[in-house]
């Protein structure tokens, strides 16, 4: 394949989630090793690392499980991303703990991810960790889910085995807002239907997770409908060349602009015409999500960091006041009425949790009123009053637009990842 046309590939973000041993790990190194997509250097350092650990055979996990001291301790406590390829796709993979104290993990791993792999240990079938999983999954607007009941190995490649989990899980997932979901029978150690399909289940007639991966349809996740343009950076260069040269640089976060549109500039309000849109050092007639450009607008109006560019017949709404479902992620639990820095695209503003209106146990999906403080890892619904106005989408329409992040203003930690509703 050619530079350009590897380049032009799609790109596929996935994330990982199961119990503790369920072999997420060991899946994703299967995944890249059956899919020869480690170098020679790599697989000799796992081989050698599992011979050092005493494994029978090549530990395929240690592929993902980047830091040795976690590799040490046996389990894998932060999100390990890696990518990989194949002739139909590029993939980026978060590889998130399973664990409950690490749910805040699973939500950065999954905040970019098109699609997330749910395992299920085929002799345990839905537990609560897959609930939890599936839960946070469908919070962070994934739309595709594939459901693999891994070590089917233990239990003989039962297809009834398969069949109870695969209801199990219908049952369940009837609550959530997911459309795609696959099921998938395999054995990450022994790569049954990973990459190659299994001699063992003649009764499966689906794809195997590598198949699906490549094939899994994701440009319709996009909005292509409403267009947001948060700007980055005004840039100026005041040079001979571009004396009078001002550009307003930034990502696409939604939507198509073409040179012409007729666009509006928030919070102001002042309208203005796309002049020329800029891929490098490149003129181009259009632009779309994901790409990040320069625009030039045929008026001199006032824009700075922190603006939104929209078309003016359809733009986004303008609040002081956020409605949010909120991860918390601070050892430090939530101050109520506290204030806390509100970042929001390339936005930045002041804001206070007016309110606590409920906790969701992430394992029955049941909604708690209780007054018990907000702590690491609960995932609640909060109202929140900001000092200036944001321009916003709700989660559901458009990621980009609809998440904030907190941070706490004396050790300017990230405290909390939130969803607008």
């Amino acid at each position: 394949m050619d530079t350009q046309g590897y380049l032009d590939m799609d790109l596929l973000r996935f994330t990982t989630a199961g119990s503790v041993d369920d072999g997420k790990s060991t899946l994703i190194g299967r995944l890249m090793y059956d899919s020869k997509s480690i170098f020679e250097d790599q697989l000799e350092a796992i081989e050698a690392s599992s011979e050092r650990r005493g494994d029978e055979q090549v530990n395929l996990a240690l592929l993902t499980d980047g830091l040795k001291a976690e590799r040490e301790a046996g389990i894998t406590i932060d999100v390990a991303y890696r990518y990989f390829a194949t002739p139909k796709r590029k993939f980026i993979i978060a590889d998130t703990p399973g664990h409950i104290e690490y749910t805040r993990n699973m939500v950065t791993g999954a905040s970019t991810a098109n699609l997330a792999i749910i395992l299920i240990d085929a002799r345990n079938g839905v537990i609560e960790q897959t609930c939890r999983h599936s839960f946070i999954a469908s919070l962070l607007g994934i739309k595709h889910i594939v459901v693999c009941v891994n070590k089917m190995d233990l239990v003989d490649f039962s297809e009834k085995q398969f069949e109870k989990i695969k209801k199990q899980y219908e049952e369940f997932s009837a609550k959530l807002n997911i459309s795609d979901i696959n099921y998938i029978p395999i054995s990450a150690l022994k790569g049954d239907n990973v990459v190659d399909k299994s001699k063992n289940t003649t009764w499966y007639k689906g794809a195997t997770l590598l198949k699906t991966l490549e094939t899994v349809e994701i440009n319709a996740d996009i909005n292509f409908d409403d267009s947001r343009f948060p700007v980055q950076r005004v840039i100026r260069p005041q040079s001979k060349k571009f004396h009078d040269f001002r550009g307003f640089a930034g990502k696409v976060e939604g939507g198509i602009f073409k040179v012409g549109d007729q666009i509006t500039a928030l919070p102001s309000g002042t309208v203005s015409k796309i002049k020329k849109i800029y891929l490098g050092d490149n003129e181009i007639e259009e632009t779309y999500p994901p790409m990040s450009v320069t625009l030039t607008l045929e008026d001199e109006i006032d824009i700075t960091r922190g603006d939104l560019i929209s078309k003016t017949d359809n733009q986004p709404q303008v609040l002081k006041e956020l409605d949010v479902m909120l991860c918390w992620m601070n050892d430090k639990p939530l101050t109520p009425r506290g204030k806390y820095t509100i970042r929001h695209t390339s936005n930045e503003t002041m804001g206070m949790v007016l309110g606590i209106d409920y906790k969701v146990d992430i394992n029955t999906l049941n909604k708690s009123e209780d007054d018990s403080p907000v702590s690491k890892n609960d995932i609640c619904r909060v109202k929140i009053k900001i000092s200036k106005p944001l321009m916003i989408d709700s989660y559901s329409k458009n990621r980009g637009t609809g998440s904030i992040i907190i941070v706490d203003n004396g050790t300017n930690e990230t405290v909390g990842a939130g969803m607008i509703i």
